[in-house]
């Protein structure tokens, strides 16, 4: 029975979500022309999500009929191809909801900026609110769906030979992830691409060259920035959290099934996604600013919420454990408590390594006096100090909740409990995606506000609102990074158990031997700790000759389009868009369909033990790399908004150019390849599991 609170928290959050969205869309909109910029950067995002929903359709076509084929051939169980487009579907309408619903609240956050500062907050948070909470809604939604017509079908029709119901139902809802993943990495690099080729061309030639301010409507790219921001930082994270949600409460339900705790092992995950949902829809009333413009006092309002939310699922799991596992496995509910604990950690780690109220940031910030260089170097040692304390919260996490949860005496209910601390950190996504998925509302409000000509003192409060969107962004980032750590750590264990169930049906004689001292297990380790770095690569310069396309076109409108820089002429804004929406289009291809290639290939060649190894190794790099990406980032845009409040010369002097330049490799960093790469490794997880029946049947490698 209280598997029925995730159906019906789903729909919870779903309607508060619509309750939120409606009262926004209430909101006044502001005048004519901050009403006319909303609606060209709303026609924008929309048409661009056109454009790559109608290309990543054709990948899911293609990928259907592969599992399909696979599945008539007996490799897969036939709901798997379905499951797959489900996946991908709700994957997608997650980031299309709350795409919408960001474009919509813009020029309204703006509007009620020039009220006040917390009026200019309740706005975008509740914006980012929506998007949260579809999140959630959506993923136990689709959760629910696929575990109820499961057990209906298993309880009706025959159960594969060698295997029980709930078995049969846990690793059939297994691979539904890995549709949610595909979708979610395609929205990520595409609108990645997209997003920071219009941010870098914006600066580089605003700013730094025509020495205009950020967002000057005289700027050709600066609709197509802002309508970066929502394709990439909103469609695209929401795409991407949804997929580390379902995915981390599918794979503790497989391992919960797999050390032996039957339906109560997927009950816990389900329920405990289910509590979140309330406690973060709670934790929203709780975000209020007073009316001082600092980054301290709003940090502050947006923590009261997470804080609430995180104290009422520390309490009620604790009830939901010991009633549902028996008091027995009351160590499971420590696991939990230091999933949710590790989470927290992360978020203050990340802040302190992003914010411009630390030392880190204006340690960037003063280094633009003597030059970009200087501030490129510094960025770069601060991401790569920033990966020491995630790592060791990270590891102290794994071991506490490996131990806590019994795994001294069964590795089986260890590796559920690190599997249901990743289900503890993702338990208050509701609130902290919301914190998160603000922050592009309060940037393309600081936008309307300076296109539209509003009074410093409303530029001086979105401003405020949009630095601290830097902070708690990064925050997102590391939060959704360190999740997909342990989330991955599970999907391997997962991958293991799948093996061994594969090959006992089958009766074959192969074992897994994952010893350091197996050759093939070491070239996987080695091979998945380089492929992140590949694919950074690959994503940043798809970047690099994205914005140089934006560049050339910017130089060309100044040069060639009369009256821009007087003001009397408007620019060919969908010039720039039409070029970030091609160039994101054709170049997020090939890193994407690398992720989902590669175990394949390493599993055909090398063998069941390379893939492994392949997945930990690319865990383990991939981790460190997106952290680092992430917080060097973060910090770089950080500092040279420090720069901009009148420190070391302010707008216009030689540090904020250099702040500037310093932003500006920070953007791919930060928002492209390093929030890619968490899901990199767990796509590439999920791939391994669906694949891997066919992988034992035809690797060359036994």
């Amino acid at each position: 029975m209280l598997l029925l609170l995730a159906p019906l928290s789903s729909l919870c959050a779903l309607l508060f979500a619509l309750y939120l969205a409606l009262s926004i869309l209430k909101k006044d909109e502001g005048n004519e022309e901050m009403r006319e910029i909303a609606q060209a950067v709303k026609v924008g995002a929309k048409a661009y999500l056109k454009r790559q929903y109608l290309g990543v359709s054709l990948f899911f076509v293609v990928v259907f009929f592969i599992l399909l084929l696979l599945a008539l051939n007996k490799y897969l169980v036939i709901f798997v191809p379905f499951a797959f487009l489900s996946g991908g579907i709700f994957s997608g309408l997650a980031g299309f909801i709350g795409m919408s619903i960001a474009t919509q609240s813009s020029s309204r956050t703006a509007a009620a900026a020039m009220k006040s500062l917390n009026s200019g907050l309740r706005v975008a948070f509740s914006s980012g609110a929506v998007m949260g909470l579809t999140v959630v809604g959506l993923g136990l939604l689709d959760l629910s769906i696929w575990y109820y017509f499961l057990n209906w079908y298993y309880s009706t029709h025959p159960i594969p030979i060698g295997i029980d119901k709930i078995t049969a139902i846990t690793s059939t809802m297994l691979c539904f992830g890995m549709g949610a993943s595909s979708q979610a990495l395609f929205a990520r690099v595409g609108g990645g691409i997209f997003t920071k080729a219009a941010d870098v061309g914006a600066d580089l030639v605003g700013k730094v060259e025509a020495g205009i301010p950020e967002d000057d409507p005289r700027n050709p790219a600066v609709i197509a920035d802002n309508v970066g921001d929502n394709v990439g930082d909103v469609a695209g994270m929401g795409a991407d959290l949804y997929e580390s949600y379902v995915g981390s409460i599918v794979a503790t339900s497989a391992l919960g099934v797999a050390a032996g705790l039957g339906v109560a092992g997927v009950t816990v995950p389900m329920v405990m996604a289910a509590v979140g949902v309330i406690s973060s829809i709670i934790g929203t009333f709780f975000v209020r600013s007073r009316e001082e413009a600092t980054q301290s006092v709003l940090l502050a309002a947006l923590r009261k919420g997470v804080f609430t939310s995180s104290f009422l699922i520390a309490v009620i799991s604790f009830f939901l454990v010991w009633k549902t596992l028996g008091w027995e496995h009351i160590g499971v509910y420590w696991a939990i408590l230091s999933g949710l604990l590790a989470g927290v950690l992360i978020g203050l780690c990340t802040e302190y390594y992003t914010s411009s109220g630390f030392k880190p940031t204006r340690f960037i910030a003063e280094q633009s006096l003597t030059g970009p260089a200087t501030v490129i170097i510094a960025g770069i040692s601060v991401g790569m100090l920033s990966t020491a304390f995630p790592v060791i919260i990270v590891g102290f996490a794994i071991l506490a909740s490996y131990f806590l949860a019994g795994g001294g005496v069964s590795p089986s209910a260890g590796i559920y409990g690190v599997a249901i601390s990743a289900v503890g950190m993702l338990s208050t996504l509701g609130i902290t995606l919301a914190t998160d998925a603000y922050g592009p509302v309060a940037d393309n409000a600081g936008g309307c506000a300076e296109m539209s000509h509003l009074a410093p003192e409303v530029r001086k409060r979105t401003d405020a609102l949009d630095a601290l969107g830097n902070t708690t962004a990064a925050t997102g980032k590391g939060f959704a990074i360190g999740s997909a750590a342990l989330t991955a750590l599970a999907l391997i264990a997962a991958y293991r158990d799948q093996i061994g169930l594969i090959i006992k049906q089958k009766g074959l004689s192969l074992t897994l031997d994952l010893s350091l001292m197996n050759p093939s297990t070491l070239v996987g380790l080695f091979l998945g700790g380089m492929l992140p770095f590949l694919f950074c690569s690959m994503t940043m310069r798809a970047v690099g000759r994205a914005a140089g396309k934006i560049v050339i076109e910017v130089r060309r409108q100044f040069k060639e389009i009369a009256g821009i820089m007087e003001g009397k002429t408007k620019p060919d804004y969908a010039r720039c868009v039409n070029i970030a929406t091609s160039a994101a289009q054709k170049e997020m291809i090939m890193p994407s369909l690398m992720a989902i290639i590669t175990p394949i290939l390493v599993g055909l060649f090398v063998g069941i033990n390379a893939v492994a190894g392949f997945l930990t190794g690319a865990t383990v790099s991939g981790f460190v790399l997106a952290v680092m990406m992430a917080n060097s980032g973060g910090a770089w845009d950080n500092a040279k908004k420090y720069i901009e409040e009148g420190h070391y010369g302010g707008k216009g002097s030689l540090a904020h150019k250099a702040g500037v330049v310093g932003d500006t490799v920070g953007d791919p960093f930060k928002d492209t390849s390093g929030p890619s790469l968490n899901i990199l490794i767990k796509l590439m997880s999920m791939v391994s599991i669906v694949f891997a029946s066919f992988i034992v049947s035809n690797s060359l490698f036994k």
